[in-house]
């Protein structure tokens, strides 16, 4: 899946990230992608692994890849 523009604007992007195992993980992942210029929500998934962010504009994955490392975990790709 690419990331998908909707009518306002805002741009959806799913990633697949491992090693997600609970809410605390969940939280950490989306806290970090929060502080990416552009973002205005993250919503991770540890069961299935997705995190579903939606910004502003298209987000750099390096940027995402990073984010995601700081907090721990892997990020796979996007779905």
């Amino acid at each position: 899946m690419t990331a998908q523009t909707d009518t306002q604007g805002s741009v959806t992007a799913v990633y697949k990230v491992s090693g997600m195992s609970c809410g605390h993980c969940e939280g950490a992942v989306s806290g970090e992608i929060t502080q990416l210029a552009d973002v205005s929500s993250v919503k991770a998934v540890a069961s299935t692994g997705e995190v579903t962010v939606v910004s502003a504009a298209p987000l750099d994955e390096e940027a995402v890849r990073a984010a995601v490392d700081e907090a721990g975990f892997e990020l796979v790709g996007k779905v």
